[in-house]
């Protein structure tokens, strides 16, 4: 067999012979780029196994001092209602059913969903709010589990957005473009601060599903665009194979993988100074990533050893694989080893419609166990260099979809002023920044527009928002194209 593959290599390398000269002088460099993405540490001189955190060839090491070593965030798909949960406005109690002001509309531009409604009736929440934490801030009790996490949290009640309708919100939020084809968050992490665990992706996908035929969810949100293709989100799901064609094919054992990615590295580094696309060594690395996962990665995802106590307090859906319960637990796990960025979408919340029935059912599927995350990585000491962000793409706004009664109503997308919290690393703890005005429809104090967001999570780990940059079709890019400010009033 041996014979045969050095015979197949052998012919290759004659096949190149006309393009020798160019082959001879990038075959050093193409050796040290293949080396220095299937391990960093040979590169920079580190020791076997994970390479020195945040050492990467994109930056070499943080512009400063990070106060952030990882990031889960649970992004809430198809919007939370902040109205329901988090900003309580007794205004909307006292007009309950009358019009919207035009003097708060200040014709803002609507979807379909409601451009054609004549009258815009205001709609309380149907859910009772109290005030929790030395922040006094307000959560419905469709939340109880996190309103006792009060003291770790920090609000912002300003958050605010140009896309009106979910797949360019959310591309928006992930990508820092509403066009798809950019970068994900996470990618841009991945190249910029790489792996601190070369046996584990720098950025893994989580996905969970609350109701039925809801927002779907495209490979676009955690692409790598335009970066090398090995800083793309790797999505594990639940079953038997997490991750797909990790696993060899029967007939296939360890020592046989081994011996073909020996020799495919080869046939690539042929390749390589042939055509010099760098994508190749990025192919190969990702290569030389499934097989260490092949280890790694059930050990990671393996909870039954996890113990009844943990169960419990992420809650009875813990136990079922795929749930956003479920999830949360394997975010810690990630986390634990020292998977830099977590993404876990979950979906089910766009509520045009028989909300108060629909927004209770999905906020206890999500209550208990984001509130168990942020409890867990606080008493395993990991909270104190992990952030953890809760929200969605967009808010809903104060007026009813359709036809309003005390037991029903619906609310349409609202981009102008919504909620998202955070918790954990670099962040003040029970704050709540922005106020929104007595509609819950404007922002009037400290607005916080997507990319500010943006260049904040950079910040915290380290990274300068307006120096993560890479060049593509002659332009120099970025995760907050060219605005964002780091929203410093909410940093320790």
């Amino acid at each position: 067999m041996a014979n045969i593959q050095d015979q197949i290599l052998d012919n290759v390398h004659d096949q190149l012979s006309r393009r020798n000269f160019l082959g001879q002088s990038g075959a050093g460099l193409g050796a040290i780029a293949l080396a220095s993405l299937l391990n960093p540490s040979n590169l920079f001189g580190g020791t076997s196994g994970a390479s020195t955190p945040g050492e990467n060839p994109a930056l070499g090491k943080p512009h400063f001092p990070p106060k952030v070593k990882r990031v889960i965030y649970l992004f809430q798909s198809g919007a939370p209602s902040q109205l329901d949960l988090f900003d309580y406005k007794p205004k909307l109690e006292a007009m309950w059913g009358q019009d919207l002001p035009e003097s708060v509309r200040k014709g803002q531009r609507l979807t379909g969903m409601t451009a054609g409604q004549s009258k815009f009736p205001l709609a309380a929440s149907t859910f009772k709010f109290a005030q929790y934490g030395p922040g006094r801030m307000w959560i419905s009790d469709l939340l109880p589990h996190t309103a006792r996490i009060a003291d770790d949290l920090t609000f912002i009640r300003s958050m605010n957005t140009e896309a009106i309708n979910h797949d360019p919100a959310v591309t928006f939020f992930q990508t820092g473009s509403q066009q798809a084809g950019r970068p994900s968050f996470g990618s841009w992490i991945s190249y910029g601060l790489g792996s601190d665990n070369q046996n584990m992706p720098a950025f893994v996908v989580l996905l969970s599903k609350g109701r039925d035929g809801d927002q779907p969810l495209y490979a676009k949100l955690w692409s790598n665009g335009f970066l090398p293709s090995v800083h793309q989100g790797v999505v594990f799901r639940s079953g038997p194979d997490p991750v797909y064609y990790l696993n060899n094919p029967p007939g296939i054992d360890r020592p046989s993988r081994r011996r073909m990615l020996d020799y495919l590295t080869k046939l690539h580094q042929e390749q390589y100074k042939h055509v010099l696309d760098p994508e190749i060594n990025s192919r190969m690395a990702q290569y030389e990533m499934a097989y260490r996962m092949q280890t790694s990665v059930p050990e990671t995802l393996d909870i039954s050893k996890e113990p009844n106590y943990i169960f419990d307090m992420y809650g009875p859906d813990s136990r079922k694989p795929g749930t956003f319960a479920a999830n949360c637990l394997l975010a810690r796990k990630l986390i634990e080893k020292d998977v830099k960025f977590v993404q876990l979408y979950h979906q089910g919340w766009d509520q045009h419609g028989n909300l108060p029935n629909d927004i209770r059912t999905q906020a206890k599927s999500v209550d208990q166990p984001s509130a168990a995350l942020i409890m867990d990585l606080k008493q395993r000491g990991l909270l104190d260099d992990t952030l953890v962000i809760w929200g969605g793409e967009f808010g809903r706004g104060p007026y009813s979809q359709g036809k309003l009664t005390r037991e029903n109503y619906g609310r349409d997308h609202h981009p102008r002023a919504f909620s998202i919290w955070m918790a954990g690393a670099g962040v003040k703890k029970g704050m709540v920044y922005g106020q929104t005005d007595d509609f819950g429809y404007n922002v009037v104090r400290d607005p916080v527009h997507v990319h500010d967001f943006q260049a904040t999570v950079l910040h915290l780990l380290g990274v300068d928002h307006e120096k993560l940059t890479f060049k593509s079709q002659g332009r120099r890019y970025r995760l907050t194209d060219v605005a964002g400010k780091v929203i410093k009033p909410l940093l320790v």
